[in-house]
């Protein structure tokens, strides 16, 4: 069961992990941890991951576990994960758990819990495949759950709405084909170390209040 503070939020694209973020992080005090903001801010930075990334990145290269590992340690030394964070998007892999294991030992540190967000097939690709945005001012809206008021016109400021070619189905199941490969296993790995919690989009609105009192 979740204890304290220092969680890993795991689940499929679309799951829902960044909303439900969203919605604690105005509640607690605890560093939000992207591997996607990590990465812009090394790169941004000059430092010596960052350009190591970036000569990777400019080969058109996935960039090696033991990259992404260090510069999520790096950001795990920092002040603000003294509270607590919520990791979000790393591990993706079992390797990659491996690598943030270690990580965290070496900062004298370890994992409270592992968040797992399951949510059905036939839901995620809805969310993912329905998304539409906004040419003109960026606002996003979902064929399904967030429709305009008028069809593909934006309500906020009339611009014209469009689908980006990675908000296609065929993306959302591709997408999904990567998690299920490599992510699922994840899963298991966390269960026998009895450190995951699992929350079914039914059980959200409950998990919330219970996961903000563990969190505070």
């Amino acid at each position: 069961m979740l204890s304290k503070n220092k969680v890993i939020f795991l689940g499929a694209p679309g799951a829902g992990k960044g909303t439900f973020s969203a919605m604690l992080l105005e509640q607690v005090k605890l560093a939000h941890i992207s591997t996607g903001d990590i990465l812009r801010a090394e790169v941004a930075s000059g430092s010596e991951l960052g350009k190591q990334a970036a000569i990777i990145m400019q080969r058109g290269e996935l960039l090696p576990d033991e990259i992404v590992a260090a510069m999520v340690k790096s950001r795990l030394a920092q002040d603000d994960c003294r509270e607590g964070f919520i990791l979000d998007g790393f591990p993706r892999t079992t390797p990659q758990a491996e690598l943030l294991k270690q990580a965290l030992q070496e900062l004298d540190n370890e994992l409270d819990g592992v968040i797992f967000f399951k949510v059905e097939d036939e839901l995620l690709l809805k969310r993912l495949s329905g998304r539409i945005s906004c040419k003109a001012c960026g606002e996003i809206y979902n064929r399904y759950f967030q429709k305009p008021a008028v069809d593909m016109i934006c309500d906020k400021c009339g611009g014209e709405l469009f689908q980006r070619p990675d908000d296609s189905i065929e993306t959302a199941r591709e997408r999904l084909k990567v998690f299920y490969e490599q992510t699922e296993p994840l899963i298991d790995y966390y269960r026998q170390q009895g450190l995951l919690l699992t929350i079914t989009e039914v059980e959200k609105n409950k998990a919330f209040a219970a996961l903000l009192e563990l969190l505070q």
